[in-house]
């Protein structure tokens, strides 16, 4: 059975930003205004973060509502995980999720200053050092068959490119213009050597690109 390594429901502008370089505890993104480009998942019907009735149906929440499906582990680089730079300070940070994070499965957080593993709820965190084939390995073997997400953020996700390691993307492009940050992209057409590409509009604004390998 192939595993596939799948980034979903990824964020950026339609300049192709994801976050800012400036992040910090009070702005997780290092962006002002960068929460707007998730505001299309959160007005669904399925966004997990819903304490009432309502929300949309339709294109944006069958994505929202397929983020885990078949996800047996989750890559992410070390500034998703957290605001700390260089080695840590202390382990009281546990990430920005509480103690119930969302993801579900183990996950495997790329740093080059390792730390004792530790589960939350029915999530692992792992702080692995290595290549993003060596991590992507242990993602695989950790996920028992079913596939790895790539989360993260916009640095991690270009590595996996850059290695030519990542199956299927799917970004979501929202009509706001950041003009400086972190690129996913200069244009969507710079991965069409490698991946087949069709743009689906939604009704909330944004466009959902649809990647997957050649």
């Amino acid at each position: 059975m192939t595993q596939l390594l799948r980034v979903q429901n990824f964020n950026v502008s339609s300049d192709g930003i994801g976050a800012g370089e400036d992040q910090s505890l009070e702005s997780p993104f290092g962006l002002a205004g960068a929460e707007s480009l998730f505001a299309w998942a959160g007005a669904t019907a399925s966004w997990p973060g819903r304490t009432g009735p309502g929300g949309s149906r339709g294109l944006d929440d069958y994505f929202t509502r397929d983020y885990a499906h078949n996800i047996g582990a989750e890559i992410m680089g070390r500034n998703k995980f957290g605001p700390q730079r260089g080695p840590w300070q202390d382990h009281q940070w546990r990430g920005w999720w509480g103690e119930e994070p969302p993801f579900h499965t183990p996950v495997f957080v790329m740093t080059h200053h390792e730390r004792p593993s530790f589960t939350l709820s029915d999530t692992t965190f792992h702080f692995v050092d290595g290549s993003p084939s060596e991590v992507l390995k242990q993602a695989r073997e950790a996920a028992r068959g079913g596939d790895v997400r790539l989360g993260g953020g916009v640095t991690t996700i270009r590595q996996f490119l850059d290695a030519d390691l990542v199956d299927t993307m799917h970004i979501a492009v929202s009509p706001v213009r950041f003009g400086s940050g972190l690129r996913l992209w200069e244009s969507p057409d710079e991965l069409l050597d490698r991946f087949h590409l069709e743009t689906v509009p939604s009704p909330s604004g944004v466009t959902h690109h649809l990647f997957w390998r050649k």
